[in-house]
């Protein structure tokens, strides 16, 4: 029998990038489908969509569009976040044939043999505000040679007022430590040295267990597996970095000194309207906790500029807290009205020119911190995972990333692949990233 070819599309966050992966492993498992590039010609295209943003739902609905374009008779699945938000969207889009939303991809193969039985369009979305299962998805090989994302987590229960992902995702799920340390030793076994514990709440991690269970814990569980030589974290809730934390962390010495605390403000009122639960001299304590027991690790974070009501004042404020802090990399985000949630329908909308203009101030800003932190490293000793070889001006370089995530590369002919260095930082480029010399 022919095997069906199949096209998967990611759109999203490193969840989504996981439980793709996971959905392909169970189609090549199954042994029926062959997967192919997103491209014409395939017979069933799957799309796992994201909702983050309205401009997260228009690509969602433009990819699964492009899909059928690409094949008319193919079957098209829509899977994920934007599918749970807008589920009656989907059901009635004609480029869709099956709807599959969250806590429900494991059954992706068993969906598709009864669609391919008799042809009727199939909606397989459950009350995930009501669920308190976490759906074991598992990888055992990943695209990445020497990196591998795992989730270890779903679900959030914080209902910041700008974020619709609660109503998408659910509330907070853990998976267990031992399928978690099961799956890591997998992916040692097949030569992945680093992996990154990532999850919508990574923070929450055991919160729903009834025995005790912490991401600290689980942090501890991971590092004893061998051939795993680091470990990195998602982005965490500053009220999670306390000074046994920290110090914990610091002691084993897999975890990469490479935090990222998600801040989104640096003005206290700004931030109690966002619902987020800390302000901005909590947030400033648990990064000096960090510095205390690291020295110099890379912090980075997220900000939202032009949130509503967000004054000059304001703003300015934020602007004069992110060059308190000092991190390392600065993401930043305009504002996006999100329907269903409490920000959306409050007053004081910022006009996009203004998110414009104060988006530019602070990438401006964070782009003179990281190079003012890769300035810092000039001349010292990093440790780099390669990971890629590329040609510069005509050269070959391998690259790869330290342990603070600095990148990070050596002028070298020799296969470099998933090798750790210790090299030293050399040349800084366009503020970016940095040419290093092999010390040994």
């Amino acid at each position: 029998m022919m095997k069906k070819q199949v096209a998967l599309h990611n759109l999203g966050c490193k969840v989504n990038a996981y439980e793709l992966e996971a959905m392909q492993q169970l189609l090549e498992a199954d042994g029926g489908y062959e997967i192919v590039p997103f491209a014409p010609g395939a017979d069933i295209y799957i799309i796992n969509t994201c909702t983050v943003t309205n401009i997260a739902d228009r690509k969602s609905r433009q990819m699964l569009h492009r899909a059928k374009k690409m094949n008319p008779d193919a079957i098209v699945v829509a899977t994920g976040c934007y599918v749970q938000a807008k589920g009656g969207e989907a059901k009635k889009d004609p480029a869709i044939d099956i709807v599959i939303g969250n806590n429900k991809k494991g059954e992706l193969v068993s969906i598709l043999k009864e669609y391919e039985r008799d042809h009727t369009p199939y909606n397989y979305i459950i009350d995930i505000n009501h669920t308190h299962e976490y759906e074991e998805l598992q990888i055992s090989q990943t695209e990445e040679h020497t990196r591998a994302y795992i989730k270890v987590q779903d679900g959030c229960n914080q209902f910041c007022t700008y974020c619709i992902i609660p109503y998408a995702r659910g509330r907070v799920r853990s998976r267990r430590k031992e399928e978690i340390v099961s799956e890591v030793e997998r992916l040692a076994g097949s030569g992945r040295r680093e992996v990154v514990l990532t999850g919508i709440h990574l923070s929450s991690y055991g919160v729903d267990f009834e025995e005790k269970e912490t991401l600290l814990s689980l942090i501890e569980a991971v590092h004893e597996v061998d051939g795993i030589e680091r470990i990195r974290l998602g982005s965490l809730e500053p009220g999670i970095v306390t000074e046994e934390f920290a110090r914990t962390i610091a002691g084993l010495k897999k975890v990469c000194p490479h935090f990222h605390l998600s801040m989104q403000s640096g003005c206290d009122e700004t931030l109690r309207r966002m619902n987020r639960r800390y302000d901005t001299a909590q947030f400033y304590e648990r990064c000096e906790i960090l510095r205390k027991y690291y020295g110099k690790p890379a912090i980075t974070t997220d900000i939202i500029a032009g949130f509503p009501k967000e004054t000059e004042e304001e703003f300015c404020r934020t602007l004069e807290f992110v060059h308190k802090v000092d991190f390392y990399e600065t993401h930043v985000f305009k504002y996006s009205r999100r329907a269903g949630t409490k920000a959306a329908v409050m007053e004081g909308q910022v006009p996009e020119s203004v998110k414009a203009r104060r988006s530019h101030a602070l990438i401006e800003l964070g782009s003179r911190h990281k190079k003012a932190f890769l300035e810092w490293f000039a001349g010292k000793t990093l440790e780099v995972l390669f990971e890629e070889q590329v040609a510069i001006d005509g050269e070959l370089w391998w690259m790869g990333h330290s342990r603070e995530y600095i990148r990070a590369g050596v002028k070298s002919k020799e296969n470099l692949e998933n090798v750790i260095l210790q090299v030293r930082a050399d040349e800084i480029v366009n503020g970016e990233w940095i040419k290093c010399v092999k010390t040994s």
